[in-house]
């Protein structure tokens, strides 16, 4: 639709909401100026607007049974393959459903964007299938990837595959899911606060958040540039190593991924854990909502780490207990403004733009907010009013305090390889009902990522491993190293994980 020049009543409109006092021969004035400044716009109408590359033939897939989908991990079904050789030949892997596929529907987990079909690939996707991976559809996550947990998805709750009366964990629990259960061997996840970790850790399988700008997001939907992360979730290491090596890099749109560094991911499996300085995080253990069971296990898979040769020392960030204070100054604001307010992709941001996603999520904002979860709703709510009334301020400080948190851990990595803490402080949750409580149920969402939402602010690589169970329910070891290190994150993992001494820890 050509842009219109607005017309009287509308400028003096707009001007009021700005708090502008305008008289009709100012609106009449300002009507004639923005009529020749709108000629750019008529032009910029006619220009072709460049796509991202589709690579493979496919049809739209199809929604997946209850029998195929026994813990409701899948949102869309799909094979889309090249059929060519690569890396990834014979591999199926699960596509968060924030993720563009084109030519099949996409929802994020949230009414806002139902009906929407994109017409791009992201790059994460052009790179599996050019590689010779299958693109075996569409995992479920939360509305608009607001939760920790899995109970907030429009298509319904995510069952975790151990106990499926319990959370799969979120925002990708979708993804999770399906690979514990064993229906694809990969998946993409997406991380802001935890969700890859929390997921992977709950599941009992293993999710790596690369470090901020190793992973292109070109062509997902975001919440707040400066936390996003896109990452593999996997069932063994070598998985990991293996879809990270695939997806890693810079591609020409995210600007965030100029100074990427990719590092030799299969190279680092079987180096095996000797001469490695491992630095157990004081601050990671014992938080108010901890289960102590938790920090047992984990604690004895350092120990398994130690003899299996790695150097183990305690090490202490106090910043760490105040970071997810500064992770939610910046996610609030930040999410409300680019995810939100922003149609779904924000705006003043280098990097590739899915027009039809921001137009079909505007119509969705515009007709069906009162659809979207409490979570989201929460966001909405605080983001307007620390906006409004705060003037982001908040957010700014959140912002410069990133910086020193970042030292902080950067000061630790530098006398040790590896941060070693729980990946959340305790495991997966009961599933609230329907008619739970809305603060149970707010609750529930965002009460585990005390240990996660640090990594997201600093950009470290964090990557999340089975070390045990409690109560039959799978505990997380997670390990943080230096930026585009996730080299070093990988041979820890690939040595703890072939070891059996910490099966009998």
């Amino acid at each position: 639709m050509p842009v219109r020049t607005p017309s009287l009543e509308q400028i003096l409109q707009m001007a009021g909401r700005q708090g502008l006092h305008l008289s009709a021969e100012d609106a009449a004035e300002f009507r004639g100026i923005m009529a020749g400044t709108l000629d750019a716009y008529r032009l910029l109408d006619e220009l072709p607007e460049p796509k991202l590359p589709v690579v493979a033939p496919r049809t739209p897939g199809w929604r997946p049974s209850p029998a195929e989908n026994p813990h409701n991990g899948w949102y869309w079904r799909t094979e889309i393959a090249t059929g060519g050789p690569g890396p990834l030949h014979g591999k199926r892997v699960a596509v968060k459903d924030n993720i563009c596929v084109a030519g099949v529907p996409m929802m994020n987990g949230s009414a806002l964007l139902e009906g929407y079909v994109p017409d791009v690939d992201a790059t994460v996707v052009t790179r599996i299938l050019q590689a010779g991976g299958t693109i075996a559809g569409k995992a479920a996550c939360e509305d608009l990837c607001f939760s920790g947990a899995s109970h907030t998805c429009v298509t319904g709750p995510i069952r975790n595959p151990h106990k499926p009366t319990h959370s799969a964990g979120g925002s990708s629990g979708g993804s999770a899911a399906l690979v514990a259960e064993g229906a694809v061997e990969m998946a993409l996840g997406g991380d802001q606060g935890g969700s890859i970790r929390t997921p992977s850790s709950w599941c009992g399988v293993y999710g790596l958040k690369p470090s901020w700008g190793l992973v292109p997001v070109t062509g997902s939907m975001p919440i707040s540039y400066s936390v996003d992360h896109c990452g593999p979730i996997c069932a063994s290491v070598e998985d990991v190593a293996l879809l990270l090596s695939v997806i890693a890099g810079h591609d020409g749109w995210d600007h965030r991924t100029i100074p990427a560094q990719v590092g030799d991911y299969m190279g680092a499996l079987g180096a095996g854990a000797a001469g490695l300085r491992v630095g157990v995080l004081q601050e990671g253990f014992g938080h108010p909502e901890s289960d102590p069971r938790v920090d047992a296990s984990v604690r004895d898979a350092i120990g398994a780490l130690e003899r299996l040769g790695a150097q183990v020392e305690g090490v202490s960030v106090p910043m760490h207990r105040v970071a997810p204070a500064i992770w939610s100054g910046i996610i609030l604001e930040g999410a409300a403004e680019m995810m939100l307010k922003g149609h779904g992709v924000g705006h003043n941001v280098p990097g590739y733009y899915p027009v039809g996603m921001q137009e079909a999520f505007a119509r969705g904002f515009d007709t069906r907010i009162d659809d979207v979860s409490d979570t989201v709703k929460l966001v909405l709510l605080l983001g307007e009013y620390l906006n409004t009334h705060y003037h982001n301020r908040y957010h700014s400080k959140a912002q410069n305090l990133r910086v020193p948190l970042t030292q902080a851990y950067d000061a630790a990595l530098q006398g040790v390889d590896v941060l070693v803490m729980p990946t959340n402080p305790f495991t997966a949750t009961e599933i609230p009902p329907r008619d739970a409580p809305r603060a149970l149920a707010v609750d529930r969402a965002l009460n585990m990522q005390a240990n996660t939402c640090p990594f997201d602010v600093s950009g470290h690589p964090a990557f999340t491993i089975p070390c045990g169970t409690v109560d039959g329910l799978p505990v997380g070891l997670m390990l943080v190293g230096r930026r585009y290190e996730e080299a070093t994150l990988i041979r820890l993992a690939s040595a703890f994980t072939t070891s059996r001494d910490w099966r009998n820890s």
